[in-house]
């Protein structure tokens, strides 16, 4: 099941742990058709993971019980052990911006699609992409983007 894209295990794994990073960070990605389709797969199952905490993924850490504590860090675990656990983002105006990605899955996307019961991405059909011909997409995540500072 899946598509292989004439890699091998490991470099395809890293492909799509990069993919992710970059969907999460950016909520936004310009990929090719196939890539964009395996891609929600794996992006689609790491909000599930989050979002099926339900409020214990979105509320401050010092809040929670004990059992809580426990649920949210061994879910926590499973996300770190999938995507890297920082992204840098380029802000307007040439300064760099660490995130959190694990953290941005909890508080931002958990809480953004917690009525919502999957289908949490979108892929738009682009064209062919100019130099090889290859069919390009965008994949984003569904609903209200956030506001980006200026």
């Amino acid at each position: 099941s899946g598509r292989k894209f004439d890699r091998n295990t490991s470099s395809r794994r890293a492909m799509f742990r990069n993919l992710a990073a970059n969907l999460v960070l950016n909520e936004k990605i310009e990929t090719t058709d196939a890539k964009a389709k395996e891609l929600r797969r794996v992006a689609e199952k790491l909000i599930t993971k989050a979002r099926r905490l339900g409020e214990v993924s979105y509320t401050p850490f010092e809040k929670l019980s004990e059992k809580d504590k426990a649920k949210r860090l061994a879910i926590k675990r499973q996300l770190s052990a999938y995507l890297p656990r920082w992204g840098t983002r380029t802000e307007s105006g040439g300064e760099t911006k660490k995130v959190d990605l694990v953290e941005k899955i909890f508080c931002d996307l958990a809480k953004r699609f917690a009525t919502r019961p999957g289908g949490y991405t979108r892929i738009i059909k682009m064209g062919p992409r100019r130099g090889d011909n290859a069919p390009v997409s965008i994949i984003e995540f569904v609903g209200e983007m956030p506001a980006k500072t200026a």
